[in-house]
């Protein structure tokens, strides 16, 4: 990062290809991946990818509240 952002986070989209070998070639990689529902497979891998994204770059900074009754949430 050499504009030191931090609290930054991107999504990449990568188009691949898999040879009769089943070996994976990248073709390319976008850093504006398209994000439209535009079939029922990707209405149901898009909004997981999304919100995946974001427990893994938002939650450590806002954990969730722990459920109450938790042990964490006792005190000693």
């Amino acid at each position: 990062d050499p504009h030191r952002r931090e609290h930054t986070f991107e999504v990449f989209g990568l188009d691949f290809m898999i040879d009769q070998n089943f070996k994976p070639w990248i073709i390319e990689v976008n850093t504006n991946p398209c994000l439209e529902l535009s079939a029922p497979l990707l209405a149901r891998i898009i909004p997981n990818m999304v919100e995946n994204a974001l427990r893994i770059a938002v939650d450590p900074l806002f954990p969730p509240p722990m459920p109450p009754g938790s042990k964490k949430n006792q005190i000693p």
